[in-house]
């Protein structure tokens, strides 16, 4: 069975790159290559603390998602100066031990990325967790450090946010900021840098993903600032840029066969200063000061706060004032689109130079997409996404064209946690911990929306039945009485 787009296969038939065959255990941030798709059945349709709950544990503080190995759940956290990797039994839930590194920087970020946002990668057996204030660390399943390599400081003014990914034997990590981006490669066994890369891209918050095709060595596929990237993966050198994306690209990509998806947002050409300056200069003098843009009463989700606070902090001498000429100079960079753009990939042979992957652009998507964080979703032939207020929206990935969008009822809040799906179903998370189960397809219909009463911001793991879920307060086991 084939999807619309050429080259894109339905998931339960889709081939999963060699070197993430054991990542269907929901081994990285969104599950196999990132896909958010588990080949897994039986998961419950209705939950809560009281029904199908196999178990909660409480957790530290963070925002980092859940992932597994056949034994355990890796999760970070952090609390006060320390920043914690955890390990929790997977048929208990008992914490089975938690490790701390401390913070050697203290980088800027807004209030939805706090110190351990960035989730961790597995590869089946011992964990690597990246946090933005250390650096990459990694321990056995028992517990025992294995290696640690300090990194940073890093300059992005809303906090780093890619999560590492395992690759062949090697763990890579996208670090894109303001200034020096990189892409690098560990050793798996012992941490060292293998290659790293230097990357045009500013900004960006992407997790990247594995792409192997015939004609080409196996490639790390990015989403940054303005461009889609590939990557070799043996060495790092730069095999391809596809332009058209958005300056501000915090949604992680999702590949379907042989085609690419993401979205992200930008601002006007012009300078929105003169604005701002009449609202919060309260004394008049020409600058904001943080007194003045912090805790804005108009300003709820607080939009201007971590705007200001980026231009304070990170540009000129980041005193935290923002002039006309810091809020500028960060402005210019986020000038730009605002779009989902969809980019097959083609094996082409040139003469003289042998086959090679070449990106071509198949669509585009302009529309409002400011301050969406979910990656999208494909899923059995149908693209979607998930924006603030519950706008559930279902695409055909050939076209572009919109098949259905709508609100989620009884579902209505923000979104951070990216959608994930299986067994014909689903699976959408808001901040208020509002978990709605739905029909998937072209016509897509809400079967039960889960309230479990914490805010919610990670993403959860599919896994053999069963749903593994981080609120701010517990992580949680669900499944029907059929899968215990």
């Amino acid at each position: 069975m084939t999807c619309p787009v050429q080259g894109i296969l339905c998931l339960p038939l889709m081939l999963v790159v060699a070197a993430l065959a054991t990542a269907e255990d929901w081994t990285r941030f969104r599950g196999p290559n990132g896909s958010g798709i588990s080949k897994d059945t039986g998961f419950p349709v209705e939950f809560s603390r009281n029904k199908n709950a196999i178990w909660r544990t409480p957790v530290r503080a963070g925002k980092s998602s859940p992932v597994l190995t056949a034994r355990h759940v890796f999760l970070t956290g952090f609390e006060g100066e320390k920043l914690f990797t955890q390990c929790f039994n997977r048929e208990t839930g008992k914490l089975v031990w938690e490790r701390a590194e401390n913070r050697t920087n203290q980088q800027v970020g807004n209030r939805l990325n706090n110190p351990a946002a960035i989730t961790a990668v597995t590869d089946g057996e011992n964990v690597y967790a990246f946090f933005k204030d250390f650096g990459l660390v990694s321990y056995d399943p028992s517990g025992k450090l294995r290696w640690k390599v300090p990194l940073g400081p890093f300059v992005n003014t809303m906090g780093m946010g890619a999560s590492p990914i395992v690759a062949g034997d090697s763990i890579v990590l996208v670090a894109d900021q303001m200034r020096g981006s990189y892409i690098a490669a560990f050793d798996r066994g012992n941490g060292e840098m293998r290659w790293r890369t230097p990357r045009e891209e500013s900004e960006s918050w992407t997790t990247p993903v594995i792409y192997d095709a015939a004609c080409s060595p196996p490639l790390i596929l990015t989403a940054g600032q303005g461009r889609y990237g590939a990557h070799r993966l043996a060495d790092g050198k730069r095999m391809f840029t596809q332009p058209g994306l958005c300056p501000a690209m915090i949604a992680s990509p999702v590949l379907a066969g042989e085609t690419i998806f993401a979205f992200g947002y930008g601002g006007d050409s012009e300078s929105p200063f003169a604005q701002y300056l009449t609202q919060l200069d309260k004394n008049h003098d020409g600058q904001i000061s943080p007194d003045e843009y912090q805790n804005v009463p108009d300003d709820p989700a607080h939009l201007i706060t971590d705007v200001m606070t980026a231009a304070g902090k990170v540009m000129g001498n980041g005193d935290g004032i923002v002039t006309k000429e810091k809020f500028d100079a960060w402005w210019g960079h986020a000038v730009g689109p605002t779009r989902l753009l969809a980019v097959h990939l083609e094996c082409q042979t040139r003469s003289g130079q042998g086959s090679s992957v070449q990106p071509r652009q198949l669509w585009q998507y302009d529309k409002n997409f400011f301050g969406v964080i979910p990656s999208p979703l494909f899923y059995e032939g149908v693209l979607y996404f998930i924006k603030n207020g519950g706008i559930l929206t279902a695409m055909n990935p050939a076209t572009g064209e919109v098949l259905k969008a709508g609100r989620i009822k009884g579902a209505l809040g923000g979104y951070s946690a990216s959608p994930v799906a299986a067994d014909g179903k689903l699976f959408v998370v808001s901040e208020e911990g509002k978990v709605a189960v739905l029909k998937a397809g072209s016509d897509w219909d809400v079967l039960a929306v889960n309230d479990l009463g914490e805010g919610a911001f990670a993403t959860p793991a599919l896994s053999r039945s069963r749903i593994y879920l981080r609120t701010d307060e517990a992580l949680y086991c669900f499944g029907s009485p059929s899968s215990r």
